[in-house]
């Protein structure tokens, strides 16, 4: 997270970019699931064991982690088992290693639309973009299009730098289904690549008052919120909602983003500068 349009030339010119790719890859890199019970920024949304993998704490994941992990090496044909673990090792950022697992399970399941759909995601995620493309496009049927494969192709196009196209195929999203907060959180971030912040924020604030919005919607509507420079604002985002453990975390990645370039100390001054005095 970085002060402002501005500040993003100032301090680092591609740091601003890398940050918001790095989180369009996050947002995309859940996998397939034949259950509606769980909804994370542009994936089909899933659950592991005690409950989604947004919620689960840092030793949840980990627990989770090694539960699937044991359950692949047992039977790595298994469809709904690989699935599962390369959305798990994609959100511990084990990027590689989830595209080894989605190359397997796209092998044994070459017409599945979802292991396709999650293969091209996980190549994304390993920045293989080209590759990712043609992948959900594969998925993607004209008579019976899903909005989430839109949603991930508007993802990728992205980090392209295909800005256009991308917005194109969000409104495809939001066309089959309206409202949806993933879709309009993906789009509120491809307005930040371009630096319309205010666009952005109001797309994200759209997408944080769905009823259906999560946790990772709520931070991308952080993100926005620290670029233009709202320090107390943002941190507040950051931690609703989540148990203090996760909101600690949270507010910890937000910070690393700004001490890569020594400015979290200047934007937290800039911020408590701003403030009227309570004397």
């Amino acid at each position: 997270m970085i002060a402002s349009a501005a500040s993003l030339q100032r301090f680092n010119p591609r740091l601003g970019r890398a940050v918001v790719l790095s989180l369009l890859v996050l947002s995309m890199s859940g996998c397939a699931s034949t259950k509606r019970d769980a909804v994370t920024t542009g994936s089909i949304p899933m659950r592991v064991s005690t409950g989604p993998l947004d919620a689960m704490s840092v030793s949840q994941l980990a627990e989770a982690e090694r539960s699937l992990g044991a359950g692949y090496v047992r039977d790595p044909k298994s469809r709904d088992i690989g699935l599962r673990y390369a959305s798990i090792l994609s959100m511990t950022g084990k990027n590689t290693q989830a595209l080894a697992v989605m190359q397997q399970v796209a092998i044994a399941h070459p017409a599945d639309r979802e292991v396709l759909a999650a293969y091209g995601k996980a190549q994304a995620a390993a920045g293989q973009l080209e590759q990712a493309l043609a992948t959900i496009d594969r998925a993607q049927t004209p008579d019976h299009p899903d909005w989430r494969l839109y949603s991930a192709q508007g993802a990728v196009l992205d980090q392209m730098g295909r800005t256009q196209e991308a917005r194109g195929k969000y409104r495809q999203a939001l066309e089959a289904q309206p409202n949806e907060p993933s879709v309009m959180s993906n789009l509120g971030m491809s307005y930040v690549l371009s630096g319309d912040l205010k666009t952005a924020e109001s797309y994200m604030r759209n997408a944080a008052t769905q009823p259906s919005a999560d946790s990772r919607v709520r931070q991308n509507l952080a993100l926005v919120v620290g670029l233009q420079g709202r320090f107390s604002e943002a941190e507040t985002i950051a931690r609703k909602e989540l148990s203090q453990q996760q909101a600690d975390a949270n507010v910890t990645y937000l910070r690393s983003m700004l001490t890569q370039q020594n400015s979290w100390s200047k934007l937290a001054a800039q911020d408590s500068a701003q403030r009227p005095s309570t004397n």
